[in-house]
């Protein structure tokens, strides 16, 4: 039987992609066949407690079960599905018919990695929209693509949507309807205020187009040039984790063995090093002027990131014509006005040639060698770099990372890191990973050391930080941070501080940046590796040996608040 499954936001994302796994591992054995569209199923199952409201659906057979139960007993589970499935039927009419007075929401949630605080801030704002008798639906723009997509007709319906995104993102779709933007850490950290101030502060949003109007001018402006940076830098994560460990397989040969034209250990070079990471800059900058003027500094911005790698200018340079690029793209989008017959001309021929001629010349004549010397000159103090200098380096990294949980402080960080690779420089990007890893990995040891001090939700909380931690997924330490920051981040930072600085000390090397300790799978991903551990180690049992100790019995500051 051709069948769909469907995981139900408010089940979490950790028990629902355990659901989904513990489903297709026996699926076959009874004669399913998963599917990834609606199309062509027969059956729709949907984990979880809420019915869907999509049209797509109507006609079909649809079942909905317990994540729980399909954990336990995956097999009956199923043979449930199959025997109790019932027709379905959802029309427009009754997705734009809300209970009586009851607020219908939208949202959209999306970070530079895609990962953690994507799916943390939709969970957040499902809550608490639920909690206040609402109907809400929120739309992931992970790293695998968007999820739980918001339909048309739901869009229609909404009376509010709220964009909680550190990236641009495609809204054109909401064109029309009262929205608020905030960023994912403010959406998880403070979500109440955050939808208090969305109800307050939004504004009807108008699809940018070509030619942009001054409201839609003015809010892009306020985006600000970090959030223009992180979108080049998400777009450019991929690119690098795949070459970064095609590099490393080709290592696994021997360290010259790719000079050998024609064996596999050369061809994987090719692949990683030859291109994608000589694609890593032109992406960058690509996507920064795209963050910028949208579609149109798309085309100046990757000509202007491949002179920055053909003039030595690196990530720097990249940088530098991502922005150039975008901003004469938008200048010319916004103030070059023409006759209506020759609009249609300014995205396809206008604006890529003028926006290009302008960035390349740049990048040539003004920016080019200047930023390479630049560039030059930080790759050879990198290389050559002391012992203790390089120390210093790797505890300031790593103090960053364990600062703010993946804000600013973290992501300028991993950003800087994630830069140094296209220049051969693997150290501090080691020294930033195993430091991110520290505050979660932190968090479950203090529960498992101190469990009379954590109430039985928090030791539950130190499992899920636990395996977090393993991931590279430091939001996974939020849940601790934001009960008990004076304590939580003060640990977290010193132990960050020391892994970072061990792993300097060690000369530990990372090839792909992310995927945490799961990289290890791939040989010649992390060297040294046992030095590396105890690195990792080292901070964790710093960072939450000591929160153990100044952490205060819950049972204490429940008496303390009654008192």
């Amino acid at each position: 039987m051709k069948t769909l499954l469907l995981t139900e936001g408010a089940q979490g994302q950790a028990r629902s992609y355990l659901a989904k796994r513990m489903l297709e591992s026996v699926a076959a054995k009874l004669d399913i066949t998963l599917l990834d569209a609606a199309q062509d199923a027969e059956l729709i199952i949907v984990i979880g407690d809420e019915q869907p409201q999509d049209t797509a659906f109507n006609g079909k057979r649809l079942f909905i079960g317990s994540a729980e139960k399909a954990i336990r007993e995956p097999e009956a589970f199923l043979a449930q599905a199959m025997a109790e499935a019932q027709s379905y039927q959802y029309t427009s009419a009754t997705a734009a018919a809300p209970a009586k007075g009851q607020m219908r929401i939208v949202a959209v949630t999306a970070c530079p990695t895609g990962v953690a605080h994507t799916f943390m801030a939709a969970e957040a704002i499902e809550a608490e929209a639920k909690k206040r008798g609402w109907w809400v639906k929120v739309e992931t723009r992970g790293s695998v693509g968007a999820g739980n997509e918001i339909t048309p007709e739901e869009v229609a319906a909404a009376d509010l949507v709220i964009v909680a995104a550190d990236i641009e993102v495609d809204l054109n779709k909401f064109s029309g309807k009262p929205m608020y933007r905030t960023t994912t850490g403010l959406a998880l950290k403070k979500t109440a205020q955050e939808l208090d101030k969305a109800l307050v502060e939004s504004e009807t949003f108008t699809a940018q187009k070509s030619s942009s109007t001054a409201s839609s001018s003015k809010k892009k402006e306020a985006v600000g040039a970090y959030r223009h940076l992180l979108t080049g830098v998400s777009y450019m994560l991929p690119m690098v984790v795949a070459g970064g460990l095609c590099i490393a397989l080709s290592f696994v040969f021997g360290i010259e063995a790719f000079k050998q034209e024609g064996t596999l250990a050369a061809a994987l070079m090719q692949i990683g090093g030859g291109s994608a990471f000589a694609l890593m800059v032109p992406v960058l900058a690509g996507y920064i002027a795209f963050s910028i003027a949208d579609r149109p500094g798309l085309t100046p911005g990757l000509i202007g990131g491949m002179l920055a790698v053909s003039t030595g200018a690196g990530f720097l340079g990249g940088i530098i014509a991502g922005f150039l690029a975008g901003y004469v793209a938008k200048l010319i989008s916004t103030k070059l006005h023409l006759p209506q017959s020759m609009e249609a001309l300014k995205p396809i021929l206008i604006i890529p040639l003028i926006a290009s001629l302008i960035t390349g010349l740049a990048m040539i004549y003004i920016v080019g060698k200047p930023v390479a010397a630049i560039m030059e000159g930080l790759t050879h103090w990198l290389q050559a770099m002391g012992t203790a200098n390089a120390v210093i380096l790797g505890a300031i990294l790593g103090a960053m990372m364990c600062t703010d949980m993946g804000g600013p402080v973290n992501k300028a960080a991993y950003a800087f890191g994630v830069a140094l690779l296209s220049t051969q420089t693997y150290a501090p990007m080691a020294a930033i990973m195993a430091a991110g890893m520290v505050p979660p990995l932190a968090m479950g040891f203090a529960t498992l050391v101190a469990r009379n001090k954590f109430a039985q939700s928090e030791r539950e909380g130190g499992k899920a930080a636990l395996v977090l931690g393993l991931c590279f997924i430091s939001e996974g330490a939020i849940p601790f941070a934001a009960r008990d920051p004076m304590r939580v981040l003060p640990c977290c930072i010193a132990g960050g501080a020391l892994t970072g600085a061990l792993s300097m000390f060690f000369g530990a090397k990372l090839m792909a940046p992310h995927g945490g300790l799961f990289v290890l799978l791939i040989p010649g991903a992390i060297t040294p590796v046992i030095q590396y551990l105890i690195a990792i180690v080292a901070g964790t049992l710093l960072a939450g040996g000591l929160y153990a100790l100044l952490k205060r019995p819950d049972v204490e500051i429940a008496e303390e608040k009654l008192a």
